[in-house]
């Protein structure tokens, strides 16, 4: 962490998560309120909606690396309207974000987590994923390789973040079990949020869609595994990669067994790349009343939309 962030205040916490405060003085607007609206996306870097064409164009060479600083800045200028402006949803007080570039080449040099956060006047929590050195990036499943991958060499680095209106009681990094691909960690993100005295829990994950449905479950349960010490409001987000029908159904019953719901119908579009439309991006609750929940429908910043849920703890022992 360089001088500059130290004297912004951001700090670093001893599992390495990245934490700093752009919040406006006087505390969080909408105190009062009984409700949270939570939201999680997988932003992809703020590259873009167009995964398999952008992939088609790099590997025929059309590339505009000059380009992707100001790109990328337009599409987090265009995220921070979304998330605050109340047309595709309710201005969120809690956003998770999952590949969420800090200094990558495929970010434009940006850090994607800082300034969303900055833009949008928040708090904000990031964990990278520490890809081991010298991994090379290596094909898997024809249709997952469509991915711009980080270079060996590149000194940036991908990850989850949690933004939030509502003050850090704590944060922690879970490590989940992978073995698909040595270059890509897979990790939550779980923080801790209070206010008037009264807390709530959120785990942002970002499952691996390389794994077999079975490894993915193993991903899940690491998060329940901490998620079940928990008393109060609980709630699962991000990216689960539920990539099939089954890997949907499964995923769902798992996590309704533990006790938390979803107020998803099963196949909602929330990821698109051309006609294709798949249900990747989940909310899924505990100790807390849905009120209302969407899909933020279009915004091109990123090939997966926004999922949003406006929730109220049912319980005394939440926020």
């Amino acid at each position: 962490m360089t001088a500059e962030e130290r004297a912004q205040g951001f700090e670093a916490t001893p599992d390495g998560i990245e934490v700093g405060d752009f919040s406006a003085p006087g505390g969080p607007a909408g105190a009062a309120r009984k409700t949270l609206v939570v939201a999680s996306f997988n932003i992809r870097y703020a590259v873009g909606s167009f995964l398999i064409t952008g992939s088609l164009g790099r590997r025929v060479g059309l590339k505009w690396p000059r380009r992707r600083p100001r790109l990328v800045a337009r599409h987090l200028s265009r995220a921070a309207l979304a998330l605050s402006g109340g047309g595709l949803l309710p201005p969120a007080d809690i956003v998770a974000l999952q590949e969420a570039d800090k200094l990558t080449a495929r970010a434009g040099g940006h850090d994607v987590a800082r300034e969303l956060a900055q833009e949008l006047r928040m708090s904000y929590a990031r964990a990278g994923v520490g890809r081991p050195p010298g991994e090379e990036p290596k094909s898997k499943q024809w249709y997952l390789d469509f991915e711009e991958h980080i270079a060996r060499t590149d000194a940036g680095d991908t990850g989850l973040a949690v933004l939030s209106r509502v003050p850090f009681r704590s944060v922690r990094r879970v490590e989940l079990p992978w073995d698909e691909c040595a270059w890509r960690p897979r990790l939550a993100l779980g923080a801790t949020v209070e206010r008037g005295g009264r807390r709530l829990h959120l785990f942002n994950s970002h499952i691996d869609p390389h794994a077999s449905v079975e490894g993915q479950l193993k991903q899940h349960a690491a998060v329940l595994e901490m998620a079940q010490k928990l008393s109060g409001a609980v709630v699962l987000l991000g990216d689960f990669n539920t990539l099939s029908k089954r890997s949907c159904v499964e995923t769902r019953r798992l996590l309704e067994a533990h006790g938390f719901e979803t107020p998803f119908r099963t196949g909602t579009a929330t990821w698109r790349a051309g006609l294709i439309r798949l249900h990747t991006d989940w909310i899924f609750v505990r100790g807390a009343r849905v009120e209302r929940c969407g899909v933020a429908r279009p915004l091109g910043v990123s090939d997966h939309w926004p999922v949003w849920a406006e929730i109220e703890p049912s319980d005394e022992g939440g926020l």
